[in-house]
């Protein structure tokens, strides 16, 4: 299996959420996610 990585950006409001969990959904187990606010203490 080949791999993939998918940058999603965007304003406030813009829908990065909705179309990382459309992605989540679509392809399961095999997506990994790491929120940029993630590195935010």
């Amino acid at each position: 299996m080949d791999t993939m990585i998918i940058g999603i950006a965007g304003g406030t409001g813009s829908g990065k959420t909705t179309l990382t969990r459309r992605l989540q959904e679509r392809f399961g187990e095999n997506v990994s996610v790491l929120y940029h606010d993630n590195y935010y203490k």
